[in-house]
This record gives C-alpha cells, sequence and structure tokens, in this order.
C-alpha cells in the first residue's frame, strides 16, 4: 500500500519512506530519501527527519 501522509503517526509506523522535496512548488519535487525508517533518521537534509527526531524523543519521554 501506498499512502501519502504528513502525519507523523502514520510515517513512524510505515516500513518504508520515500520523501520528496526538500519544500513543495519549485523548491520540491526532488527525492531526499527512499527506505526503512530508521535510515531516514541520518539524512540532515529531510525534514521528515528532523520532524521524525522530535516525534521520537518527545514518545519517549512519555513512556519513561
Amino acid at each position: 500500500m501506498i499512502v501519502i501522509e504528513h502525519n507523523l503517526d502514520i510515517i513512524a509506523n510505515a516500513d518504508a519512506i520515500v520523501d520528496i522535496g526538500p519544500n513543495g512548488g519549485d523548491a520540491g519535487g526532488n527525492l531526499v530519501f527512499a527506505g526503512p525508517k530508521d535510515k531516514i533518521l541520518t539524512v540532515k537534509e529531510s525534514y521528515t527527519a528532523q520532524a521524525l527526531k522530535k516525534y521520537f524523543a518527545q514518545k519517549n519521554k512519555k513512556t519513561s
């Protein structure tokens, strides 16, 4: 199944991520990352990676 989504709850549970950007419109449309979600976290240019890092940090604080 392919889902186009911005909801971090859904992205965090995906098996693989295709990140296109880095922005929208004329500043977007480039492949920033494609692969398993644990690998995207190392991609500094990815806004999705930055958001996921914060998301996982907040989740970890709630479970600690």
